[in-house]
């Protein structure tokens, strides 16, 4: 049995549509704050009722903030598993309730993780973190400004790795609140013996993702084209460059870390790297493509604060580790497993 927190966003939902189809059974706690946070495009409700039909799925909706009915979750079962992907997401929410973003994702982490010390030691931990723990250190690199896009020629011309310094720059309040959660979980790894990981992840995206202006930029545009609402590009240019790695992608590394655990304590940076990346110009020009409709869209001329000017994601310490994982959804992948999405959602209502 395996349990998954955030089980209704991106990743949560995958992770268990994953493991529901090994057959194995899967707890999910999700109350949908999503919705609170983004309103109502950001709620995941229809992720969560797709996962309570299947029968090996039991869903609690608890807050992460409540102790006493976490611990009740975990004195009823023993998992083998634990996949703490709720969070509040934001990079830019973040800045609006600091508390609320630093409660959920830092104090929730370590409720998760007492729980896993007292009622489950033995229960593989895997935290999704976020490469904004790395503040923006990244924009301080020198960078060749092409037609379309930010490139890097240095020694970092295959993506960022888990050496990048964490001091001396600016994360925002999310990205403080996450690497608050990603050293908690380091500690209880190496100071406690826990089996626990970190997944520093780029874009994380897919077909389910609620996406909305303050998160999920590729899910985002997309639905901007889909549905021909007007997007907003805030600096850069539209040169700004992300990789972006499918949840599918997520849920076979996670696969892997279950089958192989890590050493405690273990962190990994996790993206879509050299094989999967887009700037915001060509994410344009690609979804024009695919949907077939023109995107009115307008370059705002200031940045997003601590906002990444250009990140590719070197996995070179995952993929030694666990050289049997190979990355399935390109960028092209992605964006038509979206178009079907919608067009099936267009077709139901």
């Amino acid at each position: 049995m395996i349990l998954v927190t955030g089980s209704g966003g991106l990743i949560g939902n995958s992770v268990s549509s994953f493991f529901l189809k090994k057959k194995f059974n899967v707890t999910g706690i999700d109350n949908n704050q999503r919705r609170k946070f983004f309103g109502k495009n950001g709620s995941i409700e229809d992720n969560i009722i797709r996962l309570k039909k299947n029968k090996k799925f039991q869903h609690k909706s608890i807050s992460i903030l409540d102790k006493k009915k976490l611990e009740n979750i975990f004195k009823e079962n023993k998992y083998s598993l634990i996949v703490h992907a709720a969070a509040q997401p934001s990079h830019d929410w973040s800045a609006i309730n600091p508390y609320l973003d630093f409660h959920t994702n830092a104090v929730g982490t370590l409720n998760i993780l007492e729980c896993l010390k007292k009622y489950s030691p033995n229960s593989i931990f895997i935290y999704l973190s976020t490469n904004k723990v790395y503040g923006d250190l990244v924009n301080n690199f020198e960078y060749k400004e092409l037609n379309t896009r930010y490139e890097i020629m240095n020694k970092y011309k295959n993506g960022f790795d888990e050496n990048l310094n964490i001091d001396n720059s600016k994360h925002s309040p999310f990205g403080i609140s996450k690497l608050s959660g990603d050293l908690l979980v380091q500690e209880y790894g190496k100071y406690f013996g826990l089996k626990t990981c970190c997944l520093r992840a780029g874009c994380l995206t897919g077909e389910t993702h609620a996406g909305v202006e303050l998160h999920g930029f590729l899910s985002y545009l997309f639905k901007s084209a889909y549905y021909k609402k007007k997007y907003y590009i805030y600096g850069y240019g539209g040169k700004q460059v992300r990789d972006n790695l499918s949840s599918y992608d997520v849920s076979t590394i996670i696969w892997e870390l279950f089958k192989k655990p890590s050493i405690p304590g273990e962190v990994f940076n996790i993206g879509g790297g050299r094989e999967s990346n887009i700037s915001v110009l060509e994410a344009i020009n690609k979804c024009e493509k695919i949907t077939k409709k023109k995107i009115n869209f307008k370059i705002v001329n200031f940045e997003r604060s601590g906002d990444h000017k250009f990140w590719i994601t070197n996995m070179r310490k995952f993929k030694k580790r666990y050289p049997k994982w190979k990355i399935k959804y390109s960028i092209d992948d992605i964006l038509l497993e979206m178009l079907d999405y919608e067009n099936f959602r267009t077709f139901r209502k």
